[in-house]
Order: C-alpha cells, then structure tokens, then sequence
C-alpha cells in the first residue's frame, strides 16, 4: 500500500458521521470569529457613542493624580463592560457550542466559576499592560509602537514564564504522572533532547473535556512536561509518545523564542497602523478623546485593533502552522511512531477539519491538517522501511481498528 492510499485508509477509519461532524464543527469556528469580531466592534461603537470612558476619566481627574492608576481604572471599566456585552457570545461558544458536538464535560455552574476565574485574572493583567502601554504612548508619542512592541515581547516572555507555576494549576490539579515504562520513554527522551525536566505532570484535562493535548511549557527554569489525562486514556503508549515527541520538538527548535520574535514583528506594525488610524479618527477630540495617548479612548483603540488582528489572522496562523510542522518532524523521528501519529492527527480531527482547501488552510489553519500529518506519517514510515532503519509491515491502520471518537447523539 503505498502512502496516498494508506493515508485514505486511516481517514476511512472515522466513518462519515465523524467526517461530518468535524467538519461542521471546524467551518462553524469560521463564523464564530467572525461573530466575535463584529460583538467586539459594536460593543466598542456602543461605549464611544455614551462617552462612557470620557465620562469616568473627567470624574476620577481632579481625585486621582497618577496617570498610571487613571489608566488602569479605564481600562478596568472598558474591560467589565466589554466582557458584558460579549458574554452571550462567549456562553455559546465556551459552553453551549462545546457540548452540542461533545467535546465538553462541565456543567454550567463549573463552567461559569472557570470563566470568572479567567476574567479575574485578564482583568489584573489587561489594567497592568495596557495602562503600562499608554504611559508609553505618552512618553513617546512618535515612536511608542517600537516601544510598545518590546514592551509587549517582554511581557508575553513573563507570562509564559509564570503561567505553568501559577495560572494553569487555577483551572486543573496537576499530579506526578505514575512510574512505568512510558513515563521512563517521555523522561528519556525529554532528557536525550535537553530538556531540563526531571517528571512528568498529568492534569485532569477531563473535567473540562475530552480533547488529548499535552506541552512542554515554561521559561527561565520553570519548564514543565505536562500532558492530559485524556491523553492517557484515549490514546495509546505509541501514540503518547509521538505526542510527547512533538511537545518536546518545540522545545529544542527553540520555538517559544521563534513564534515571539516573528508574532512581535507583525505586532509593531500593528501598533504603527493603529496610532496612523486613531490619529485620522480622534481628529480634533472627537467622542470626547484627547489624544491617542488618552486611555479613554480604548474603545476606539480595541475597535482599530480588533479589525487589525482579524486581518492579520492568517499571517498569525501560517506563523504557526510552521512552526507546528517542524514539530511534527521532529516528534516523528524522535518517537518513531508512524501509527502513533496518525492515531493522534484523527482525534484531533475531532475539531479540525481533516482534508481542508488550500486557501481554506492558508486561512484559518494552524496546525498542519489531519490528512497532511497521517500522509506524512505513511511516507516516513515507507521510507524507513525502504532504507531497512524500521520493520517490515503493511502501511495503513491495523485491521478492525477504530479511533476512540466521542460518541454524539448516537454517532459514532
């Protein structure tokens, strides 16, 4: 068999249902973000027509006098009322929309505690980094969008540093993964690759959902090899390996470092072209805005940004996506698991779309597709067995095998 009709095979395996399935799920997501952006902006639109921020600023002025607490109070109010107006959307997505193709296990009340958790902490850390970014503007109206962009790398540098230590542990217990033969694998392999991680942590995905996913996470000595109980329970030791693989690929390409330089530079001409479009906008203090360095004006700002960014979208995702596909290449030759892989690219086709177009793929895809990875796979694994380096064997799934997909609506 050779790859193209090996790779067909394994498709085959998910059965129509689940096609259909994945596919709704993933084209939907188009339409979310979409939704998403158009909630932002006419939220934003509806806060600049009442003069909202304005309105606070002129009332906190004469009793508070650092600038910086007088931003980070606007930014706070900006903050609580675009969470607001967005909340039904985000309801639908988070959780609604999540269980009705069950990739969800919450029920609402844990749900909505997890939600206000995570609101909490954006709040903290939006009034800090924002507030911090218009002192900025302040300080250096002509050329802040340079030094806004090294602001934000350090930042986004800081939260990846301290998220795996004090934010994922809010949302999910993580635990020592059990002595055995596949955890010796992962640490071996992780320690063959240089990374400085002595354990293993599981985390209990599944109270949230049944997604497989794992990371290597962390900067600066606080790294940390953690991996789902989903993925433990879903899929099989081959298969954790090659995911294991991945995670730790992305550690030695050093992509955290990569994926920041690359995500920063398109930042800086973000900023550019938004402090070129407040400055048309604002005018001569238009909607009670002074300047672009006035946080009440954030509205207008998150409108600008918001356009932005969604137009940057795919730029973001081929960034990516690149980086996701030299993972993949080095999980593949880390963990030698052709089976393993295709094994894990079909329940991550769970919520991604497995044989998406071209120009679908340029758009919205992150990761390589469900039929690029498992083809992938069957080539390395046809290669490698021409060259004599992996044992003999058919291509294609085992006979009789079945992915674990969940089970919706008495689907597959």
């Amino acid at each position: 068999m050779i790859p193209e009709q090996a790779t067909q095979a394994w498709i085959a395996t998910m059965g129509p249902e689940a096609i259909a399935r994945s596919n709704s799920y993933f084209e939907g997501g188009y339409f979310l973000m979409l939704a998403g952006w158009a909630v932002t902006v006419v939220s934003c639109i509806l806060l600049i027509w009442l003069k909202l921020l304005p309105r606070v600023r002129d009332g906190i002025e004469g009793r508070i006098k650092n600038g910086f607490v007088q931003g980070a109070i606007l930014v706070i109010v900006a903050t609580i009322a675009l969470s607001i107006l967005s909340f039904p959307l985000d309801l639908y997505a988070g959780f609604y929309r999540e269980h009705q193709f069950g990739l969800a296990t919450q029920t609402l009340p844990a749900w909505l505690s997890e939600f206000a958790i995570g609101f909490g902490i954006n709040l903290i850390i939006s009034a800090l980094f924002i507030s911090g970014l218009y002192q900025i503007v302040k300080r250096a109206p002509n050329t802040w969008w340079i030094w806004g962009a090294g602001v934000t790398g350090a930042f986004m540098a800081l939260m990846i540093a301290i998220a795996p230590v004090f934010i994922a542990p809010l949302f999910n217990t993580y635990t020592p993964m059990e002595p055995g033969p596949l955890r010796d694998d992962i640490i071996a392999m992780a320690q063959a690759n240089g990374v400085p991680a002595n354990d293993v942590y599981v985390f209990d995905e599944s109270r949230q959902s049944n997604r497989v996913t794992a990371n290597v996470s962390g900067l600066f000595g606080t790294t940390r090899i953690a991996l789902a109980d989903n993925l433990l329970e879903r899929v099989s030791p081959e298969g954790v390996r090659m995911v294991m693989a991945h995670e730790i690929g992305h550690y030695v390409l050093r992509h955290v470092v990569s994926i920041l330089v690359f995500t920063l530079f398109v930042v800086a001409i973000v900023f550019a072209l938004l402090g070129t479009a407040m400055t048309r906008l604002i005018g001569d203090g238009r909607w009670g805005i002074r300047s672009v360095g006035d946080p009440a004006g954030l509205p207008l700002v998150i409108a600008v940004a918001a356009t932005l960014f969604t137009l940057a979208t795919p730029l973001f995702n081929n960034i990516t996506r690149f980086h996701e596909h030299q993972a993949d290449i080095f999980g593949i030759n880390a963990s030698r698991e052709p089976a393993g892989f295709a094994e894990t690219a079909l329940l991550l086709s769970e919520y991604r779309k497995m044989q998406p177009g071209p120009l679908e793929k340029w758009l919205f895809y992150t990761h390589p597709s469900g039929y690029d990875r498992i083809h992938m796979a069957m080539t390395w694994q046809a290669h490698e067995m021409e060259a004599g380096r992996y044992p003999q064997g058919p291509l294609g799934p085992p006979e009789g095998y079945r992915p674990d997909f969940v089970v919706v609506d008495g689907g597959e």
